[in-house]
């Protein structure tokens, strides 16, 4: 009963801070502060109030439409409400599950608490890259900053060296793709991203998370192309699928881990 009451009330959270994550990305395109002044219609600039801005109910009270000027409000909203929400529901689960349900703990707490700020981080570029096609160096700075700290107050010395060279083993490995295609194939956000996903991940952790991204980009990838929506030159970000192979990784990893490495001495046998 206690379990279900934390999920609850951690997927009503995850929609509050949805709600803010839509206004950083939203102040990050017009260049703007995201802690000043208030949120505003982007068609009308009429200023929002609070029953304007209550998550996912006020989109379908709405009918998807601003109160004052009748635009569309776009999906973007209440997807990434959902998706945060669902999201601190995973973070949740996986730390009472590895933790054998102690989450009164203050590791188990800080564990938390720096999961749900990196995935804050992931969600914007995410949401970012997507529209614009580029990693905001404001978003991904900040994000290896605080996966560096929280690294460093590790007590477990091979966790963190484990971390660290995740880190560079991947950010090098994107180097090497941006040299040798003179950053035709990927750009230097995407490198900046592999190193944060390896202080985020770890070993194997890491190899999982680059392996779904690149398989996931293809299959998506192949299906544009056939579709003709795109070209073999048309650009294409691919952050999201870095950010999706991460969470991945982190909630499912060490399972595909396990039956993969398992399918691979049935095939020696």
């Amino acid at each position: 009963m206690l379990e279900m009451f934390l999920l609850i009330l951690i997927f009503i959270f995850g929609l509050i801070v949805g709600s803010f994550l839509n206004c950083v990305i939203y102040r990050l395109e017009v260049d703007e502060s995201p802690l000043s002044g208030s949120s505003y219609c982007p068609h009308c600039r009429h200023i929002l109030r609070w029953y304007d801005l209550i998550p996912v109910l006020s989109f379908i009270f709405l009918r998807g439409q601003c109160r004052y000027c009748s635009e569309k409000i776009s999906w973007q909203y209440p997807l990434v409400e959902i998706t945060t929400g669902l999201l601190f529901i995973l973070l949740l689960n996986y730390e009472l599950r590895i933790t054998n349900y102690e989450l009164l703990n203050f590791e188990v707490i800080l564990n938390l608490l720096f999961s749900i700020l990196i995935t804050c981080f992931l969600i914007i570029i995410f949401v970012y890259d997507l529209k614009h096609y580029i990693i905001p160096d404001k978003v991904i700075y900040p994000a290896i900053v605080v996966a560096l700290s929280f690294n460093l107050l590790r007590s477990d010395l091979l966790g963190r060296t484990d971390l660290l060279l995740s880190a560079l083993g991947a950010a090098g490995f994107f180097l090497f793709i941006v040299l040798i295609s003179q950053g035709k194939w990927m750009g230097i956000g995407d490198i900046k991203l592999a190193f944060l996903m390896g202080l985020i991940l770890g070993f194997p952790n890491i190899l999982i998370a680059l392996f779904f991204a690149f398989f996931t980009g293809a299959i998506i990838g192949v299906g544009l192309i056939l579709s003709k929506k795109k070209t073999l030159k048309s650009e294409v970000p691919f952050a999201p699928f870095l950010i999706i192979g991460t969470f991945f990784a982190l909630f499912w990893g060490q399972n595909f881990f396990e039956w993969y490495w398992y399918f691979f001495l049935f095939l020696l046998k």
